[in-house]
């Protein structure tokens, strides 16, 4: 009998699935593995894990969905602790597998990791097979080979659009072939088991994410087809508030739950029975940003993770514990962004729109190192993808991808996003009381007034960390950026999170 082994990564899904589709072909039987490796919980450089436990219990939900996904159609999900080098072999070995067949994953980590696999595998005759099947475009499909990747999307978006097309979707198999008589498919730990604190998301959060291909299928369900809210897409996605401003289909993309030629030929199919204008487009045109971080990050590897980033901009990084504790926690005293990085904290979510903000204040305004914010939405976000964070976090950075190294005025955002300040409210109550002419700037307003709403700067809410007007006059007088009101945004011996120190 033939037993082929199937190792998931950031690819939990059976719809369209190009290495589950060849390890199925002429195997009598399947083991399906996922490695729970415990260096992504180990701490960072930065002082804090790797995974949180939003996106921790994300992924165990994921797998907990995809293994009933399986068993219900006679096959089985095998959870295991530890790297995949110590594990994949001892699988093969038990139980006579003859190839194992996994996807792509673009950063060095990862391709370590197949590396060690295939190096442990390789006396024992048994091949790897590696697949690509997370981007929209096929790597093969486009028009140019990743080494001369255009170092600007546009001009990358364009040559792809017109020269290349989306493959078909592979379609799920209706049935699985076994497992191998004896093999124990593991316990799916809970996120105390991982070394981490769970934590409830609040009741403020714009939705509970539910991790697994089901949820994914349905949330796209309810976002193309039930609510209908794709015709208005590209007018809604800069919201702040509630579940449908945005398709929130990220999180079910970052971990493999939905395949974005799904997410693509559906909405071909929304076109074609509802309507076809610029907001359907922008879902595509999104997609395609996220196809590009990927490119770029294979295209630059570990240079998406140092000081000056792919760009190689010789920017003097400052260090400021207290200022960056400060952005962290949501204490920077500029309600604007404090209200977004509570968001995130207390729901490992944060809209596109302010993750820009932030990371706009972070690097532009404060000066610091940009790899700790980057670190620190990697341990927080639900959606968490390397090459899509570490991408936009390089681009807004100013050492990425980037042609006009712009930054974002606070105040102009805010305006024009939050005019009444109702998202600052929501996630800062302490300034509720707070006019709307000042809920953005309320240490403008004299220190009698602000006791009259309940505030006092330095003791109910901080005093700003920086001046931003004298910020974005040494911004304007020390490069030739421009401000921007639109824009983008984002371990073992790898600067990714300051293994190997080579930063």
């Amino acid at each position: 009998m033939t037993t082929s082994l199937l190792w998931l990564r950031n690819d939990l899904r059976l719809h369209d699935h190009e290495a589950l589709a060849d390890a199925l072909a002429g195997a009598d039987r399947l083991v399906a593995v996922f490695c729970l490796d415990p260096r992504q919980t180990a701490e960072t450089r930065w002082g804090f894990p790797k995974t949180g436990p939003f996106r921790a219990q994300f992924l165990l939900e994921s797998l907990a969905d995809l293994r009933a996904s399986m068993r219900a159609r006679g096959g089985d999900l095998v959870v295991r602790r530890g790297t995949p080098a110590d594990v994949i072999p001892g699988l093969v070995r038990d139980h006579d597998i003859t190839a194992v067949y996994v996807h792509a994953e673009p950063m060095r980590e990862e391709a370590d990791d197949e590396a060690a696999v295939r190096e442990v595998l390789r006396p024992l005759g048994v091949p790897v097979h590696v697949r690509w099947g997370h981007t929209l475009f096929h790597i093969d499909d486009l028009p140019m080979p990743v080494a001369e990747l255009p170092r600007v999307f546009t001009e990358w978006r364009k040559r792809t659009e017109a020269r290349s097309r989306v493959r078909p979707e592979i379609a799920a198999p209706a049935t699985l072939p076994p497992s191998p008589a004896g093999l124990d498919p593991g316990v799916i730990p809970t996120v105390e088991a991982l070394g981490l604190v769970p934590v409830e998301a609040d009741p403020r959060a714009v939705m509970v994410f539910h991790g697994g291909e089901t949820a994914a299928l349905a949330r796209l369900d309810a976002y193309l087809w039930q609510g209908d809210h794709l015709r208005t897409y590209k007018e809604t996605r800069n919201g702040l508030i509630g579940a449908d401003y945005s398709t929130k289909f990220s999180p079910f993309l970052a971990h493999g739950c939905l395949s974005p030629r799904h997410v693509y030929w559906q909405t071909q199919r929304y076109e074609a029975e509802r309507v076809r204008n610029d907001s359907t487009y922008w879902l595509t045109f999104e997609l395609l940003w996220r196809d590009y971080f990927r490119f770029y990050g294979l295209l630059h590897g570990d240079r998406l993770f140092h000081a000056y980033g792919p760009k190689g901009h010789l920017v003097e990084w400052g260090v400021d514990a207290d200022a960056f504790e400060a952005w962290r926690a949501g204490e920077t005293g500029i309600p604007f962004v404090d209200a977004a990085m509570r968001e995130m904290a207390l729901t490992g979510y944060m809209s596109n729109r302010m993750r820009q903000n932030a990371a706009s204040l972070l690097t532009k305004n404060l000066s610091l190192d940009w790899r700790a914010g980057a670190a620190w939405f990697e341990h927080c976000l639900v959606d968490y993808d390397v090459t899509s964070n570490w991408g936009n976090w390089a681009y807004n950075a100013g050492v990425g991808a980037d042609p006009r190294d712009r930054y974002f005025n606070l105040a102009v955002q805010a305006t024009q996003y939050d005019p009444r300040g109702a998202y600052v409210r929501h996630w800062v109550p302490e300034l509720a009381a707070i006019p709307d002419a000042h809920i953005h700037a309320p240490e403008a307003l004299p220190k009698a007034a602000l006791q009259r709403y309940g505030v006092q700067l330095g003791h109910t809410y901080p005093h700003p960390v920086l001046n931003l007007d004298a910020s974005y006059d040494r911004i304007r007088g020390g490069s030739a950026q421009k401000a921007a009101s639109e824009g983008r945004g984002g371990r073992r011996g790898s600067p990714r999170n300051g293994g190997g120190r080579r930063l």
